[in-house]
């Protein structure tokens, strides 16, 4: 399970201006965003605006609340617009670099976390969030130096803790890396007994050290404050503290993905040199016919939209699903889809029609133990000659069988793929091994599968 690195949001008591009626709206405003109404939130500080035209906090405010439903471009510019009025305001700056990095325009991020430096050189998010954008700008050794800074300057704070421990699990160079990793994550749960995203992180940073039954100590200790958490309940599992379920719970995926969202696309590949997407493009090309655009294509499990631009030449019509709302969130934002659905996916196929010429899913059906139920509705929704392509983890061993890892994710001997894929009444069945990923410097070796329903081939 990979950890993201989050940039905080500041919501701060407004300043000090003169009249009474604009300030009774805009804490009305505050609260409705504080609690997620951002349509009421929205419409007290457009109101704020009225009564008081280019208040700074209301500019400020809203133009966060308008990143936050999708307008960045309007986010930026009345958050420009609230600058202009107090430059010196580094909860401002603060912000408005978190629009630029959640953008991918890092540069610019950059530049806001250090003007809010310059205006308050204790303002430990900017600082913390510094970090992170050095380490999405591939400057390591920059973002460490903010780290032990953030932690030698504010070491009552978890964040701190919890960014110096992902730095050094993420580009640990020997075990003593994941040491001192682990020791950051049980100093940030210290400073903050609510900080349970250092509870996942200390655990995969115990997996990494092969130390599983820790790990399941941690999770079982996760799971006692927080009974109803899928996450936890999945990952002791996982470690073989309890029985394995045929598939990952519809809950955990959503929480672990949604969780994950922001910064996916820099872990998996900056961190972590994720190739499934190429891996399986290439493996299509040997059997699609040439790239024109004339194809019905389903990215099924699409994440962030990694697999649109390489699925994108074949497709007159191409659609992503994925039960995760903040990844979808992202592959729209990416763009290349004609539709985009949240749904859980066995489910959703089971709905369709045959509407599928190419079935594409990288890196999704690891989550799924028990494959036939899955693997019965891909076949079903494609048209007679489509083609299914998808990665597994691959499990080593002539048994037929599959096991959830201690990881999280679920491996399946090849003995087990073949026999579900003909159950589900595939032909032309290819199985081929590769290396998906590295996970902390090791690679994660896969099958990569192309299977094709029964009937007339395309042309």
């Amino acid at each position: 399970m990979v950890t993201k690195r989050s940039s905080d949001v500041v919501v701060c008591p407004p300043l000090a201006r003169t009249g009474s009626d604009w300030r009774a709206v805009l804490r009305e405003g505050m609260r409705a965003h504080q609690h997620g109404d951002l349509v009421a939130a929205e419409s007290s500080y457009r109101e704020v605006l009225e009564l008081y035209v280019a208040q700074p906090d209301a500019l400020h405010y809203l133009g966060v609340l308008c990143h936050q439903r999708g307008r960045s471009d309007e986010g930026v510019r009345l958050i420009l617009a609230a600058l202009q009025i107090t430059p010196r305001h580094p909860d401002a700056h603060n912000n408005l670099g978190n629009i630029h990095k959640e953008c991918g325009r890092l540069a610019d991020a950059e530049a806001c976390y250090r003007r809010a430096l310059q205006c308050g050189p204790q303002h430990y998010q900017a600082l913390g969030n510094l970090g992170v954008v050095l380490e999405a700008q591939e400057r390591p050794k920059e973002a460490l130096v903010v780290y032990n800074q953030l932690v030698q300057e504010a070491p009552q704070l978890a964040r701190g803790h919890y960014l110096l421990g992902l730095y050094l699990r993420d580009h640990a160079q020997a075990v003593e890396d994941l040491e001192r990793a682990v020791e950051c994550f049980r100093t940030a749960f210290a400073c903050d007994d609510s900080a349970v995203h250092a509870l996942a992180a200390l655990s995969t940073s115990l997996y990494l050290l092969n130390r599983i039954d820790a790990a399941a100590d941690v999770y079982r200790e996760w799971l006692e404050r927080d009974p109803d958490n899928p996450v936890p309940r999945h990952m002791l599992a996982a470690c073989h503290g309890t029985a394995a379920p045929p598939r990952a719970d519809d809950d955990y995926v959503r929480e672990v993905f949604d969780r994950f969202a922001d910064s996916f696309d820099q872990q998996l590949l900056q961190n972590l040199d994720y190739r499934a997407p190429q891996i399986l493009a290439e493996a299509l090309r040997v059997v699609l016919p040439p790239p024109d655009a004339t194809l019905d294509v389903l990215d099924a499990g699409c994440g962030t939209g990694l697999c649109a631009p390489l699925l994108r030449p074949y497709a007159r019509r191409l659609v992503g699903v994925d039960l995760s709302p903040g990844m979808v969130e992202k592959a729209r934002q990416r763009g290349g889809y004609d539709e985009l659905v949240v749904a859980e996916l066995t489910a959703w196929l089971q709905a369709q029609r045959p509407a599928w010429d190419v079935l594409l899913s990288a890196d999704t059906l690891v989550y799924f133990g028990e494959l036939q139920p899955v693997l019965n509705a891909v076949c079903a929704a494609l048209r007679p000659g489509g083609w299914a392509a998808f990665t597994l983890e691959a499990m080593v061993g002539d048994e037929d069988r599959t096991e959830l890892a201690s990881s999280g994710r679920y491996r399946h001997t090849r003995p087990y793929v073949e026999r579900v894929l003909r159950q589900a009444g595939f032909v032309d069945v290819r199985i081929e091994t590769d290396t998906l990923r590295k996970e902390f410097g090791s690679a994660v070796m896969g099958w990569v599968v192309l299977a094709q329903r029964p009937g007339a081939a395309m042309t």
